[in-house]
């Protein structure tokens, strides 16, 4: 029987809204999708603030209800708006990416999972919290950003690197994001650094018989092969993934066919554990670079261009946000949900270099995310929505009168 205090149905019409406006990081402008939830808002008198950029584009709104004691807990729920773009058209089954059909069980459309679903589950959890202001203690926020897929998080840096109304940047106690995955609670992820390498040659004419110079592409072929042969550190056991090495780029030649290139640049992507963080990336790429320099003979050493990243980060089981979720699962599925930590770096790295607790991932259950045929399991809304709703109310549990 479904359950009449989850607003399964409200839920999905607001999420076949959200997906029929399209808000691809980059490509589509942020207003349209913005507007579709401020007048959701609206209608049902939650008051927001809009978040803007330097520029004064919108990234975002933000939502709060205040409990019987506002100087109690204070837990923001965060889902962007914004999606990765649609790929080939003619790779989707349904009339078009931005097509919410239902079919089989399950809701299709670009950012279904990732994460227009858990915007519109959170929405409505405001709404449940707003009703009962005198039934939970502290703030409960709902942070609607964009920009995310971009990479910058400008619709969350909008509202963490900013003061309001002459207060300092906002801190809350934790913050939950509604990336999808009912199967885990993730509880952190790896970080990252990147890396440009100027691999140099000695440029000459590719005919001439005496002077041959030094093919920088192959110069790098061997350096590529260098990188993934050295070893890196294993699976970090408290945090439970192993570092990642992988070559994302390379660029070399000036488009013809008549000079020997005497410059390659290869862009790596290094995925951080606490085992193997910053500095010790560092150490690992200097050390095969120049075992490497020091087998060609000729040719300038290799250069690295650093491009900074973020540290990996878990938050602990013991944290409040963990425990009650943990809680939270096993009355709702019989068993306390596992946690885990995620290979993509998040807002959560991001969160966590500001000193706020953040967990990354516990929503729908979703497909093919990023890919054609995103999608959400229907029969995921109410168990999802229901141990978030038992989880925050865990957490912001109001004290007794004195």
């Amino acid at each position: 029987m479904p359950d009449p205090a989850v607003p399964i149905d409200s839920i999905v019409a607001l999420l076949q809204t959200l997906v029929r406006t399209p808000s691809r990081a980059g490509i589509d402008a942020p207003a349209p999708v913005v507007r579709r939830m401020q007048d959701w808002l609206d209608a049902r008198g939650l008051a927001f603030r809009r978040l803007r950029g330097a520029d004064g584009e919108i990234l975002g709104l933000y939502a709060e209800v205040a409990g019987s004691r506002p100087d109690g807990p204070w837990t923001v729920l965060d889902a962007t708006l914004d999606t990765a773009g649609f790929g080939d058209a003619a790779t989707w089954t349904g009339a078009s990416a931005t097509d919410p059909r239902i079919a089989d069980g399950w809701l299709h459309g670009r950012g279904s999972a990732d994460s227009k679903g858990g915007a519109a589950l959170f929405a409505h959890l405001l709404q449940d919290f707003g009703r009962e202001r005198d039934r939970f203690a502290g703030r409960l926020g709902v942070l609607f950003d964009l920009d995310e897929h971009s990479g910058r998080f400008g619709g969350a840096r909008a509202f963490f690197d900013q003061p309001h109304d002459g207060a300092p940047p906002p801190r809350p106690d934790g913050v939950l994001i509604g990336y999808p995955g009912i199967e885990r609670i993730v509880t952190g992820g790896r970080g990252f650094l990147r890396a440009r390498l100027g691999v140099h040659g000695i440029a000459a004419h590719s005919g001439a018989t005496r002077q041959r110079g030094l093919n920088a592409i192959t110069r790098a072929a061997a350096l590529v092969q260098a990188l993934e042969a050295a070893p890196l550190p294993g699976t970090d056991p408290a945090f439970g993934l192993a570092p990642r090495l992988t070559l994302t780029g390379i660029e070399a030649g000036d488009g013809g066919y008549s000079q020997v290139p005497d410059l390659c640049e290869l862009r790596v992507d290094l995925r951080l554990t606490p085992d193997f963080a910053d500095a010790q990336a560092r150490d690992w790429m200097r050390h095969t670079v120049d075992g490497l320099d020091a087998a060609w003979a000729g040719g300038a050493a290799t250069t690295i261009e650093w491009t900074a990243g973020w540290p990996a980060y878990r938050v602990p089981d013991s944290n409040p946000m963990v425990a009650a979720l943990r809680e939270a699962s096993r009355a709702e599925l019989g068993h306390a949900l596992p946690t885990g930590v995620a290979g993509p770096s998040n807002i959560g790295n991001y969160l966590h270099g500001l000193g706020v607790p953040a967990l990354c991932g516990f929503g729908l259950r979703g497909e093919n995310i990023h890919a054609a045929d995103e999608r959400i399991a229907l029969d995921s809304i109410g168990p999802v929505y229901r141990i978030y709703r038992d989880a925050l109310r865990r957490l912001q549990r109001a004290a007794p009168a004195a």
